[in-house]
């Protein structure tokens, strides 16, 4: 890594250096630096070891697994401060992100937070080019690569709205899949991410990236985009949902209320209730009142005529408990 390098992360401002669960990269030693001093310790141990040059990829793993995150300090987005040479980072903004150098790649991609927060304008021709390289982050197997490009994927959702909705099927899909993984932080982190998609993309826009997600083959993603599914919901509105159409989103939250994971099936129920609110607001009050044959107009019947015989019953079963239970609560 080159003196320029270290001699940028050792000035960052104490405002940025906090303790684990902040966002850049301050690092106190060169990741390598470290492995190579726990492939020479073995070695020491060990003459008939392995020299440094045939560590295999389980040998940097492990190395990482001691020191990776440790080393990094994750700073929050109200947290970062702006960049003093605007147009210096942005001309090598690119280079950076597609750095082999894992350090510098978190510094561009915290910069890319700053130049997000503090200068959308100036970055925005760049935007596409950009996401894609923070998908490439967020395939990268080092923690502390890929939560910094989570945490970048966040903010960029914050400051462009619908202008990422050209560039965000990758993007998507790798949150999807790190929000499903074991790693809390790593998993935490996608999940504000993917919150910040759905309250700063328009839900018009996003349902029909996330419709195919509900029929991944991980239950998890399917999970994970169910919720994402559902919190669009109250943003799309009673105009919105009847635009979209009832008849085709009570075909997806049927498809989910069957579904393997508890949190698949939660999110279909959430769902259910919000179109048979809509429903009836639509149909029901108060034009049931002036209908020649009101029971037409009724929910039970929109769902046996939208559904199979056993997926109607189902959703006939979650809305009348659950309101049921609303009623009693009340």
């Amino acid at each position: 890594m080159s003196g320029t390098a270290l001699r940028d992360l050792n000035t960052l401002p104490a405002s940025e250096r906090k303790s684990e669960g902040s966002s850049k990269g301050n690092f106190t030693k060169p990741f390598n630096e470290n492995i190579n001093e726990n492939v020479d310790n073995r070695q020491k141990k060990n003459p008939t070891s392995l020299p440094s040059s045939a560590i295999n990829d389980s040998e940097v793993a492990n190395a990482e697994a001691e020191v990776g995150v440790s080393e990094v300090e994750y700073i929050e987005s109200e947290n970062l401060n702006d960049l003093e040479d605007v147009d210096t980072r942005l001309s090598t903004l690119l280079v950076g992100l597609d750095s082999k150098d894992w350090v510098l790649v978190c510094e561009a991609l915290n910069n890319v937070r700053r130049l997000s927060i503090f200068h959308r304008d100036a970055m925005f021709d760049k935007l596409g080019n950009i996401i894609l390289l923070v998908v490439k982050s967020l395939k990268n197997p080092r923690s502390a690569v890929c939560k910094t490009a989570i945490m970048t994927a966040e903010d960029i959702f914050k400051a462009y709205g619908d202008h990422v909705i050209d560039s965000v099927d990758p993007l998507l899909g790798q949150l999807l899949l790190k929000s499903s993984q074991d790693k809390r932080f790593v998993c935490e982190a996608a999940e504000k991410a993917l919150i910040a998609m759905t309250t700063y993309v328009s839900p018009m826009l996003l349902l029909p990236k996330l419709q195919p997600y509900l029929k991944h083959k991980n239950p998890k993603v399917r999970a994970k985009s169910s919720k994402c599914f559902c919190r669009c919901m109250p943003r799309l509105g009673l105009e919105g949902i009847k635009g979209y159409g009832i008849d085709k989103l009570i075909h997806v939250a049927a498809a989910q209320l069957s579904d393997q994971l508890p949190e698949s099936r939660e999110a279909a129920r959430k769902l259910l209730l919000e179109l048979q609110t809509v429903y009836e607001k639509v149909h029901i009050f108060p034009p049931a009142a002036e209908s020649e044959h009101p029971e037409m107009d009724s929910w039970e019947h929109f769902c046996q005529s939208n559904l199979s015989p056993l997926n109607a019953q189902a959703v006939l079963r979650v809305t009348s408990i659950t309101r049921e239970g609303l009623l009693v609560g009340s």
